[in-house]
């Protein structure tokens, strides 16, 4: 085998990223090697080369091991025997470098389709998914005339399809890191700090293998439960600002790994409320943040809706300034969607705009308000009603963070899983009825839920960031919700999840009564909602709620209203919601006398 060796590092010299040393990182590591594989034109020798450097491994490139062993190119290889031969030698050779102790190894494009080799890879190895957009691969491929795959017909049409083909199957990779136009150093940095990261979480020995994407939801055709699934990283591809969002238990613990990856040498300030600091999370926090040597503060508001309204807004914009907070720094937003919203919001008006990252620490939060970018506070007319536009730059959603919450509140936040698959995922809906229990009391049903709620959502804001046409959907229920919960005065007389619940099941009684939707439908609904524990009634809720007109005057103040045009969410059935503008405001005000 031919290799190129790098020089050990010094007994006692620590090469870094951010604060991660290598001696530290091969200790770790152990005898699995770190496996680059993606698409031609990713970068995967040169980062490799420098990333073996770096940790003073072994450097292979299973390419060059393949061409010495047949002594001839892989174009002539693939011209003499054809992709298929070729493909049974990648697999032999691939498994071989693995046996053969910790090095860096880059894989050919083709290489981690093969499900062997995936099998491999996982033993042996952590995988690293050297992410790059079309443009970037076209760019670096155009020239090179070593890709049989590419040598015929339009190059860019070719590359397109063959990224379309294997991006699900990529994802499957421990971890995920953007090759971009940027120094290599800079990318090997980023390489080094998110297989730390795994590494905290998956120590050698380990038998449970991570679902690096939700992507991987979809394809499979048994529901939610997929084996031991630990991790997921789901990519919301918004123009010009794309970022992840990291799901799994202990992300918490690896916020300062994951802050110095994203932004070396910024100051942080961590935005959180009084329930959070009890449960302990911003005491973990603060402790990695600390052990990465990142300076840090914190503001802590009370807990609560009353808390999302310019007074929160005041405390938490001083604060920031107070801390000194400058474009370059980050905040952080730990906490439930009140925490999210707020955060966001005093990042954004901030020196005209300050990044956030969103650490989200509530099942309902997880799965909707910390993903997309809507930031905001409330006003006595409605809910929402102040806000802007403002995506954050990392989600880190810490699964075991649920596990510190009341049930009520999980079974809200629920409320916003099964609204996924209500709208537009019947599949979804129908494993949901099955496995909610496991979502509920923190089963392997919870981490995948998770993802399939954020990958949905995923989905929408990368075609409707604005909410000018589709995103609207993501609104099932939330007229009537949010109507409710201003009438019950953003108290804990009903949650926003629970205002959610009650919102939907009037959304699909009201489509039935217009005729859009079968009645077994509306019965089906509230039952699976009701099996939960979720109010399903506006008679559900405790405590006296304005009369009729009354509801109707807070739901005339929802931000779909356009020029005083009524605009809800209806269904034709489970999984068939639509946006329905100009809706009879006659026929609410008589649907919700019909149905106090």
């Amino acid at each position: 085998m031919h290799t190129q060796k790098f020089p050990e590092p010094r007994t006692g010299e620590t090469e870094t990223a951010g604060s991660i040393s290598s001696p530290e990182l091969l200790r770790r590591l152990g005898r699995r090697s770190i496996v680059l594989v993606g698409m031609p034109g990713a970068g995967k020798s040169s980062v490799g080369r420098r990333l073996a450097k770096r940790l003073g491994l072994t450097f292979v490139d299973a390419d060059e091991e393949i061409e010495r062993a047949a002594c001839m190119s892989i174009p002539e290889i693939f011209a003499r025997h054809g992709e298929a031969e070729f493909r049974e030698g990648e697999k032999r050779v691939v498994a071989r470098l693995l046996q053969s102790g910790p090095c860096v190894l880059a894989t050919g494009g083709g290489a981690f389709m093969n499900a062997d080799t995936r099998a491999a890879v996982g033993r042996h190895g952590v995988s690293v998914w050297l992410r790059a957009d079309l443009n970037t691969l076209l760019r670096r491929v155009k020239k090179r005339t070593d890709r049989p795959l590419l040598a015929q017909g339009d190059p860019a049409q070719k590359l397109a399809a063959l990224h379309a083909q294997r991006a699900d199957t990529y994802a499957l990779a421990d971890v995920t890191v953007d090759s971009r136009d940027v120094v290599h150093e800079l990318v090997v940095e980023e390489v080094i700090g998110a297989v730390h990261a795994h590494l905290l979480a998956f120590p050698e020995g380990s038998t449970m293998a991570p679902l690096s994407s939700a992507t991987a939801i979809s394809a499979e055709a048994e529901g939610l439960p997929m084996g031991e699934i630990t991790r997921s990283t789901v990519r919301v591809d918004v123009a010009g600002k794309p970022y992840d969002i990291y799901i799994g238990p202990g992300l918490l613990a690896e916020a300062g790994t994951h802050v110095t990856a994203l932004r070396k040498g910024a100051r942080v300030a961590i935005v959180t409320d009084e329930n959070v600091v009890a449960a302990g999370h911003l005491a973990t926090v603060a402790a990695s943040l600390d052990a990465a040597g990142i300076p840090h503060t914190a503001i802590v508001v009370p807990p609560g809706e009353k808390t999302k309204g310019w007074p929160g807004l005041e405390q938490v914009v001083e604060g920031l300034i107070a801390a000194r907070i400058e474009r370059r720094d980050l905040v952080l937003a730990l906490g439930g969607g009140v925490v999210g919203d707020l955060a966001g919001f005093a990042a954004a008006v901030l020196r005209r705009g300050v990044d956030v990252v969103q650490a989200p620490t509530t099942l309902l939060s997880q799965v909707d308000s910390s993903v997309g970018g809507k930031t905001g506070i409330n006003s006595p007319q409605g809910k929402n009603l102040i806000g802007a536009f403002h995506q954050p730059v990392l989600v880190l959603a810490d699964t075991a963070a649920l596990n510190t919450l009341p049930v009520r509140e999980v079974k809200a936040g629920y409320a916003e899983v099964v609204k996924y698959g209500l709208l537009g995922d019947y599949a979804l809906f129908e494993t949901l009825e099955r496995d909610w229990p496991g979502v509920i009391g923190g089963g392997q049903e919870r981490i995948t839920a998770v993802a399939a709620s954020c990958m949905a959502k995923a989905a929408i804001v990368a075609r409707d960031e604005k909410e000018t046409g589709d995103r609207a959907l993501l609104n099932l229920g939330h007229t009537f919700g949010h109507a409710l919960e201003a009438g019950a005065g953003y108290s804990q007389r009903l949650l926003h999840g629970e205002g959610v619940a009650i919102g939907m099941a009037l959304a699909f009684a009201f489509s039935a009564k217009l005729g859009l939707c079968s009645g077994q439908d509306v019965t089906r609904v509230m039952r699976h909602l009701e099996a939960v524990g979720l109010p399903t009634k506006i008679s559900d809720v405790p405590g006296e709620l304005p009369d009729t007109d009354g509801l109707m005057t807070l739901i005339a103040q929802d931000k779909k209203v356009s020029r005083g045009a009524l605009t809800f969410i209806l269904v034709r059935g489970i999984g068939e919601a639509f946006i329905a503008k100009d809706v009879n405001p006659e026929e609410v005000r008589a649907f919700l006398a019909e149905m106090r």
